[in-house]
């Protein structure tokens, strides 16, 4: 008789999968290395995926999924093809890059609190890292030695959002809202890293600081406030 695999692993898996390839990065993971992170033997990993490029598609599209994660009707997932996973990860990109907040900042002609209104796109911003950061840290760690994803994710990952935060920070600066800087790409740079630092890496830091996730994100937020909003 066939073996079947037991559905409530499945979660096991994508979040034993994500801890090794963030760990270890794409080339260096094997199939072995989740399924001892897991306590199973390897053969048991084939229940559920065909190969390592089905695990990294699976852990690309269910990282950051609410838990519990429910098992696909169909195991084991197919091996996709590496353009099927790169459409996964520009869709996911599209989707986690919708920032209404600097839409509507970059929209607005008049402002009457700029303060409040720079607040209201930390937020946005840090609460979408924060809610993706395990994919964000996975994307991030296997982009060093995965050529075709490293172009994705740097170019219309990262430097989509950075030329939107660069955009408003000079519009701003050009009204007198904001502090003015030599170079705006730098500054943006400076507050999208901090936002990232706290919302996403910290939780991978091999000396964490012990702090809680409201008062992380208050303290960031009101960093980049008081460097940037002239009083």
């Amino acid at each position: 008789m066939a073996r079947r695999a037991p559905p409530d692993r499945f979660q096991d898996m994508i979040e034993a999968a994500t801890r090794v390839f963030i760990a270890q990065g794409y080339r260096r993971t094997q199939m072995v290395d989740v399924a001892d992170a897991m306590g199973v033997a390897k053969g048991t990993l084939y229940l559920y995926v065909e190969s390592k490029e089905a695990l990294f598609d699976a852990a690309v599209r269910h990282a950051d999924q609410p838990r519990p994660i429910p098992a696909p009707a169909a195991l084991p997932l197919r091996t996709p093809r590496p353009e099927d996973t790169l459409a996964e990860v520009e869709r996911r990109l599209v989707e986690g890059g919708a920032l209404p907040a600097l839409a509507a900042a970059l929209a607005r002609s008049r402002v009457v609190d700029v303060r409040a209104e720079l607040e209201a796109v930390l937020r946005e911003l840090y609460g979408a890292l924060a809610r993706h950061r395990n994919g964000i840290k996975l994307l991030d760690r296997c982009a060093l030695d995965y050529p075709e994803l490293a172009k994705l994710w740097y170019g219309a990952g990262r430097e989509g959002a950075l030329a939107l935060l660069t955009r408003y920070l000079e519009e701003r600066a050009r009204r007198g809202r904001v502090r003015r800087f030599e170079d705006a790409a730098v500054a943006a740079r400076v507050v999208l890293e901090t936002l990232i630092f706290w919302a996403v890496h910290r939780h991978w830091d091999p000396h964490p600081q012990v702090v809680d996730d409201a008062t992380a994100e208050r303290t960031a937020i009101e960093f980049v406030l008081g460097a940037l909003v002239k009083e």
